[in-house]
């Protein structure tokens, strides 16, 4: 009772509470994160540029709330019901004047005028989506249940632009009487209206045929009804209005409908599922039925994909035809891993086959007299930006960038999208290219294909955008250090660029819509997000708006990890996070963390969102562990040649850069190679266990948590990007496999795996656990998570998995 009483004082007396150092355990980091404080986040601006809003918990509340402030008042103002009503969603599209905005809520279409309110435009059961504005902004164009629509704003007509019907042709509707001339006509009339024949009214056969002809030369009654068919016919079709065509798809879908300036071309996207595509299914035992419950999931890599392909409809010609890409440059190239395979290179040399693509747009320049395609290949090895000739569906090629690895990189696309791409002006395009091995911003004039780099250097353009006048480049990038990102501004005709923010460590910005004002959010590597204020000039102070962290969390003194480079035995530089304890255990321990997802990175100098992870460190530290946390090959950060380091082999230089840091620890900083764990998660918990059963000689104790065991198994997207399919490159996945290695584990493994987990599948350590027990090894665990999916939600299971791990290395470790 005295303890909870002195805890509760101290919590009040936030100065002295703040002098008091708080000793860490795995039931108090794993706790609620909002023990810590809850960060701002989904930081946008109100579309006059007046507010800021922002969703925020200072109060600790059950469910974050709407904050905002405003530029001349920065105090945070909790927003209420009646504005909230009232807000604008933070999406949509403005007129070349910025003064209006289209936007869709609710399933139907507003128009937002900032000196005259709001419009509602539609207000039907069906949902209308994706507005956009004519040309000359006289009128609205919207998809409706497959098809294009478009809304005269001055005089309200609504004209229906394409007839796309998901079933077979149907005839036109006929206008005026059925019959025939001569009452009717026992049915001729309706057969004449279109309706399918067969036989010889059809055509038929030669026989058929030669039959109808002797009929039509021997009775005038035939000859008469005959011609009184052909002049029914006539009639109905000059009295028939003009339709539009109907363009029948059947079970395709329909996307990415878009209409050109000039508002004769229509384009349009069919997709074709997938046959014969299994996707399993994950059993959910913990269910309110009390049932088990499947939950429908995935399929996995290398099974059938969808096909897709790209269409103009032409108005003025009333014809449909495809974009063609028959003459794309390398549409029949081979990637070079098949020369592994010689049969498999014959029978695909043999074939000639052109490769599967993906047409994104085409996105046309603002006057329409130019048009755009990004095509990627299915196997992404290839991503095309090509020039669209509306009249032919023909394309011209303005720049190809082929990896043999894959195509990838921020703001490039690949097989998940056109990428970050837009026009300067009505002949030049902007777009994002890892040409030089770093991504970076290009432009290209579509009238003669010259190109030219505005930005270079061993950094990466992260995140880019366009000003209002179309004069300015804003992106992100870590020019300084791989581990910090600052706001820039650049001209579109290039330059030096120009460093808006200067905070270091991470700085996420929302431009607002006048472009006078930075909505930063920032953080440090021991300090979470916080939300700034800055004017867009160069040299401004940011000024802190919300302080969100908690007495609790200021009590503990978080560590400012260390951030060091070493030298793998390739000869690269590793970017790592060293926290090093001022009392080492006797047994001179280290733990090597793992970050997750492959490509992400986590050595920087802002917040990580492995915070738990984080805290756990401090907590080894404090307890005389040396921990290391690296940017492994295959992490984002740091260009093209890492990112596309582990193709056809993970588990290969992304787990040797783990076993040259340990040496880099045994070296320098005195861990006793003896006693050396790991842990991680997902792709963490992955290298875990291809280091304990390849490596265990190195390290003495694992954590694998919701691991990848078989790559076999996971899914398509991610996989095939760096393994090619199972069928065609069978070694990249049996040398990447953890199931494969399995009879090489020697040290203690600790396996924990959500049960529900609906991305790495309770299947995949299932199976690994059952090659485990034939293999017959002992000394490994399981702990299963009933309730949990990929990323755990209960406290109580971050506890209980953290406190496993921690009891694997303090019984192993510290002998």
């Amino acid at each position: 009772m005295n303890k909870i009483f002195t805890f509760l004082l101290l919590a009040a007396c936030g100065s002295a509470y703040a002098q008091t150092t708080e000793k860490l355990s795995v039931e108090k980091i794993m706790r609620d994160p909002k023990w810590m404080g809850t960060a701002p986040s989904n930081i946008r601006w109100s579309d006059d540029g007046k507010k800021v809003y922002f969703m925020w918990n200072p109060e600790a509340a059950d469910r974050d709330a709407l904050y905002s402030i405003t530029t001349t008042n920065l105090k945070p103002e909790k927003v209420g019901i009646d504005e909230r009503k009232t807000s604008l969603p933070g999406f949509g599209i403005w007129n070349k004047q910025h003064t209006r905005k289209l936007y869709e809520q609710n399933g139907d279409i507003y128009l937002l005028n900032l000196k005259g309110g709001i419009r509602q435009l539609t207000n039907t059961v069906d949902r209308e989506s994706n507005p956009v504005f004519s040309s000359n902004e006289s009128k609205v164009i919207f998809v409706k249940s497959d098809n294009l629509f478009s809304l005269n704003l001055n005089t309200g007509e609504l004209v229906q632009l394409t007839n796309i019907t998901h079933g077979a042709a149907t005839a036109a509707p006929v206008a005026g009487m059925m019959g025939g001339r001569r009452g009717g006509g026992g049915g001729f009339g309706p057969v004449a209206a279109g309706a399918p024949q067969s036989g010889a009214a059809a055509g038929g056969n030669q026989q058929d045929r030669w039959l109808k002809a002797e009929q039509l030369e021997l009775f005038d009654v035939i000859k008469e009804k005959d011609r009184d068919q052909k002049a029914d016919a006539a009639d109905r079709k000059a009295l028939q209005p003009k339709r539009l065509k109907e363009i029948a798809v059947g079970d395709q879908i329909v996307s990415m409908l878009t209409l050109s300036p000039d508002e004769r071309y229509v384009t349009y996207r069919l997709i074709k599922q997938a046959e014969g595509a299994r996707v399993g299914n994950v059993p959910n035992y913990v269910t309110a039925s009390g049932y088990t419950e499947d939950i429908a999931n995935r399929t996995k890599v290398g099974s059938p994909q969808p096909t897709s392909e790209t269409f103009i409809f032409d108005k003025q010609r009333d014809t449909v035809y495809s974009i063609s890409t028959k003459e794309i440059p390398g549409i029949k190239d081979l990637p070079d891993y098949v020369k592994d395979y010689p049969k498999q290179l014959e029978q695909r040399q043999k074939l000639n086959a052109d490769r599967k693509v993906t047409v994104y747009g085409p996105f046309w320049a603002e006057d329409g007299k130019n048009a755009v395609a990004v095509v990627t290949a299915q196997d992404n090895k290839d991503r095309w930006i090509m020039k669209v000739d509306p009249e032919t569906g023909k394309l011209s090629l303005l720049d190809r960038q082929r990896d043999e690895a894959w195509i990838g990189g921020p703001g490039i696309g690949g097989a998940y999208g056109a990428g970050t791409i837009g026009w300067v002006d009505n002949t030049h395009l902007y777009y994002q290219s890892e040409a030089t091995g770093y991504s970076h911003i290009y432009v290209v004039d579509v009238t003669n294909g010259t190109k030219k780099q505005l930005t270079s250097g061993k950094w990466e353009v992260q995140q880019l955008d366009l000003s209002n006048d179309k004069k300015t480049f804003y992106f992100i990038a870590n020019v300084e250090h791989p581990g910090i990102t600052n706001y820039y501004c650049l001209p579109v005709t290039g330059g030096t660029p120009v460093k808006l923010t200067s905070m270091k460590g991470g700085n996420e910005v929302e431009l607002s819509p006048d472009e006078k004002w930075l909505a930063i959010r920032y953080s440090y590597s021991n300090k979470p997000w916080e939300l700034y204020l800055q004017p867009n000039k160069a040299g401004a102070k940011a000024v802190q708006v919300t302080n969100s962290v908690t007495a609790e969390f200021k009590a503990y003194p978080w560590r400012e990890p260390q951030v060091i480079t070493f030298k793998n035995r390739y000869g690269s530089d590793v970017y790592a996070r060293l926290y090093v304890p001022a009392n080492p255990a006797p047994s001179h321990p280290a733990v090597v963390f793992v970050h997750g997802a492959g490509y992400l990175q986590n050595v920087h100098y802002y917040w990580s969102q492995y915070f738990r992870e984080y805290m756990f460190n401090n907590l080894l530290t404090d307890m005389g562990y040396t921990v290391l946390d690296v940017d492994y090959t295959g992490s984002s950060g740091y260009g093209r040649d890492w990112r596309t380091g582990i193709y056809r082999h993970m588990g290969g230089k992304d787990l040797t850069d783990q076993v040259d840091g340990v040496k880099m620890l045994v070296d320098k900083y005195g861990v006793n190679p003896k006693n050396v764990g790991l842990y991680g998660g997902s792709y963490g918990g992955f290298i875990t266990l291809m280091a304990m059963f390849t490596q265990p000689d190195v390290f003495a104790a694992g954590g694998a948590l919701r691991s990848v065991t078989d790559w076999a198994h996971y899914n398509h997207g991610y996989t095939a990007n760096i393994l090619n399919e199972p069928y065609n490159d069978e070694k990249a996945y049996k040398q990447s496999s953890p199931i494969y290695f399995a009879n090489g584990l020697k040290g203690n493994l600790l396996m924990a795996h959500g049960m529900v987990d609906q991305n790495v599948n309770f299947q995949d350590i299932v199976r690994l656990t059952q090659r485990l027990i034939e293999l017959h090894k002992d000394n490994w665990s399981l702990a299963p998570y009933p309730v949990e999916d990929h990323g755990f939600t209960e406290p109580s299971s971050w506890a209980d998995e953290y406190k496993r791990i921690l009891k694997l290395f303090e019984e192993t470790l510290k002998k």
